[in-house]
Parts: structure tokens; C-alpha cells; sequence
């Protein structure tokens, strides 16, 4: 066998259907659109949520609510995930364990689900209340960077 003598399977490929080229190939005349009417028209198909012209759905329903735009995500690292580790713990020790994504490393806070064993210096962005005060009962450290 050579490149040359490569076919698709058959069935593979199909035919074009050129529509608009005559009546004598078939899908000539009205172009397979059938008769009038907005969608045999250029440009005729309207966009999802149109309804006919009738008040659409989404500006029929009342709007509730904002966001916040100077609101800052945190990356949220548990207790019970540091338990394992020793020394001091920063945002990029807690990236190369995998508990956070790299480009999280910048705002992490830690929350007090879980114990912690060994005294420990953890130096995160945030914490809450319960995690600073299991941390500084185990003996460690919580420092706020």
C-alpha cells in the first residue's frame, strides 16, 4: 500500500449540498427555505431568547441583587490539611504540597477544620478565629503577612 492509494472509508465523506445553483440541482428556487416567512429571509434567524417579540424572559424577571467588584477571593486551606507538615508553613510551601493552585498563592486564608498536632509557624493572609486559636494551643504560631 501506498500514500497515493489512501481513500477514506466509504460513507466517510459526504457530498456538499450546494443549495441555490438552479432548479436543476435540486435545491434550487427557494433554496430549500421553503415559502416566504422571516426565516427564508437574509438575516432572518433571530438570536436565542427572542420570543416573537414578545418582552423576553430574562428582562421580564426582576433583577436582584450585585456584585461586589473590590471584593478579594481567598484560596481556603483547612487545618486538618497542614497537620502533616512541620516547621514553617507559607502560601508557597502550601502550593508545592498541591493545597493550593500557584496562582492563589497570593491571598490564602486558613480555616480551623481540623487539629493540629506539632507546634507549628503558619504564615498566611488571613485567618479565622478558631484556626489562630488551635494553632496557638498546639504551641505554634500564626502570623498574618
Amino acid at each position: 500500500m501506498r500514500l497515493e492509494e489512501l481513500k477514506p472509508a466509504p460513507g466517510a465523506r459526504k457530498k456538499v449540498k450546494r443549495i441555490g445553483r438552479g432548479v436543476g440541482s435540486g435545491h434550487g428556487k427557494t433554496a430549500t427555505k421553503g415559502h416566504k416567512g422571516q426565516k427564508a429571509r437574509s438575516g432572518g434567524v433571530k438570536g436565542p431568547g427572542f420570543e416573537g417579540g414578545q418582552m423576553p424572559l430574562q428582562r421580564r424577571l426582576p433583577k436582584r441583587g450585585f456584585t461586589n467588584i473590590f471584593k478579594k477571593a481567598y484560596a481556603e486551606v483547612n487545618l486538618r490539611d497542614l497537620a502533616g507538615m512541620t516547621g514553617t508553613v507559607t502560601p508557597e510551601s502550601m502550593a508545592e504540597q498541591g493545597l493550593v493552585k500557584k496562582r492563589d498563592v497570593k491571598a490564602v486564608k486558613v480555616l480551623g477544620v481540623g487539629d493540629v498536632k506539632a507546634a507549628i509557624t503558619v504564615r498566611a493572609h488571613k485567618f479565622s478565629k478558631s484556626a489562630m486559636d488551635k494553632i496557638q494551643a498546639a504551641g505554634g504560631k500564626a502570623e498574618v503577612i
